[in-house]
């Protein structure tokens, strides 16, 4: 008798699990993924709201502030005259002109460069991580701290750039104080504070390229300059396709180094941008719906242009 109750009550005690129930273990699996399914969603959900709050409400509270002007506290619609006020600003088209002038010499510089110095840290076979370090510490320095840095560099009198080329009995130049240097100037400075980051995107898309194509290529009797066109170049094409878009949306929207380097406007205006225009209809004039206006037609012209890059993009693959 003892031996067949054992069993018995063992069998009632368990009986009552839900996870010896038929459709127990499912249901313990099923609620526990609920359970990790809403923490996820929690931490996606604080996410999109901080996107919403930053980055979305602003975009739409310009939008409507383009059209509306606030006069003693008191806010109205204007429509369309805030476009029209900034069209015809007799410095609109300097701007618009400068800004592109600053994208395309970061684009011949602060493109390549970074791109270059990637592929000898690439081939380099002794202190890369050292040389790593070194090329991203400008990064890691506050950029007000670099434009002090290039300011000093840049002073036409006991500047280290002028000292360099006196040394060399080259001619001197006035950097930052002449319209003709002024924006190479500042691309210079912005290319050297921020290559690091691009520097290290390419190379980690360098070091994914399979050995097996550069053995290739070398008994094909191809060269270095060949490797780079034939191998390297077609097999990083996104990601230079990723970062030039993304260089040139950054650069059209400079604004911290043309600030601090030569007070924004610089000799001659030659380095007005459009975004200190729009720091100056803000916080200068105290129009914040001109400011809007300008910031939308830089909005949709990074947007039009952003999508045209897409396209063009989508249909080279």
């Amino acid at each position: 008798m003892a031996a067949t109750t054992v069993p018995e009550q063992t069998t009632k005690r368990h009986a009552g699990r839900p996870s010896d129930r038929p459709g127990g273990a499912a249901r313990t699996g099923m609620s526990r993924t609920v359970r990790q399914n809403l923490q996820a969603h929690g931490f996606l959900i604080g996410a999109v709201l901080c996107f919403l709050v930053f980055s979305w409400y602003p975009m739409v509270r310009e939008f409507i502030m383009s059209f509306q002007q606030t006069k003693r506290g008191v806010t109205s619609w204007v429509g369309f005259r805030n476009l029209d006020r900034v069209y015809h600003d007799p410095y609109f088209w300097t701007a618009w002109k400068n800004t592109a002038q600053f994208t395309l010499y970061a684009l011949v510089i602060g493109f390549a460069v970074p791109f270059v110095v990637a592929v000898v840290l690439n081939e380099l076979r002794h202190a890369q991580a050292y040389l790593r370090i070194l090329v991203y510490l400008p990064v890691m320095l506050p950029p007000v701290a670099g434009v002090l840095l290039f300011k000093y560099f840049y002073n036409p009198e006991y500047g280290l750039f002028n000292h360099v080329l006196s040394s060399l009995h080259l001619p001197t130049s006035q950097w930052l104080d002449s319209s003709h240097t002024a924006m190479i100037s500042v691309v210079v400075a912005a290319t050297w504070m921020n290559m690091g980051s691009a520097t290290l995107i390419y190379l980690a898309a360098l070091q994914n390229i399979p050995g097996e194509l550069y053995e290739a290529a070398d008994l094909d009797g191809a060269g270095l300059w060949g490797k780079i066109w034939h191998v390297t170049i077609p097999q990083t094409r996104m990601v230079l396709s990723l970062m030039l878009l993304l260089q040139i949306v950054a650069t059209m929207q400079e604004f911290t180094n043309v600030y601090l380097l030569t007070g924004g406007n610089g000799p001659e205006n030659s380095t007005m941008t459009v975004v200190y225009m729009v720091y100056q209809y803000a916080f200068r004039y105290n129009d914040f719906g001109s400011a809007a206006a300008l910031g939308l037609f830089l909005l949709l012209v990074l947007a039009v242009f952003s999508g045209v890059c897409t396209r063009l993009s989508r249909n080279a693959d």
